[in-house]
């Protein structure tokens, strides 16, 4: 019997080591993202509006964000974001209050400056992208004939 647990113990180790083998492209194409990390400081609001979106590295796995809007000094929205390597993909998750679930996009494009996350089965948005130029960042949300751009800056 003890042999018994001994092996479903190796078999479970096994299988868990297995399913988190992680290609070593995913691993440099999640590398890619250092750039993200830090504080964005949105500066296309409206008059009386300011936002930002700050970004910081959990794990080698994972980085964690939160988007903030607010209105002179009040919040008025959140949404937690995560990017993680998941099932040997790249995953960009929005928890935002109206969405009942985690929202997964999964990463399609990459290079040094920039990335595209998209899910077609998501009503809005289909497409997350994110394109840095210096200490200037455009976040541009797609799909259904809609775009909205966001910008901001690290200060």
């Amino acid at each position: 019997m003890k042999g018994f647990w001994i092996l479903l113990i190796l078999v479970a180790v096994s299988a868990q080591a297995f399913g988190q083998q992680i290609s070593s492209q995913t691993k440099t194409n999640f590398k890619k993202l250092d750039w993200l990390i830090g504080t964005w400081h949105r500066t296309n609001s409206k008059p009386g509006k300011s936002g930002y979106e700050k970004w910081e590295l959990t794990s080698t796995n994972e980085l964690r964000g939160i988007g903030v809007n607010l209105t002179a000094k009040d919040t008025t929205f959140i949404e937690k974001l995560r990017i993680i390597i998941k099932d040997d993909y790249i995953a960009y998750v929005a928890d935002v209050p109206e969405n009942k679930k985690l929202v997964y996009f999964k990463l399609t494009e990459i290079t040094d400056n920039s990335f595209v996350c998209e899910n077609p089965e998501h009503d809005f948005p289909k497409k997350i992208a994110y394109q840095r130029d210096g200490k200037q960042l455009k976040a541009q949300i797609s799909g259904n004939g809609k775009v909205i751009d966001y910008f901001f800056e690290r200060k």
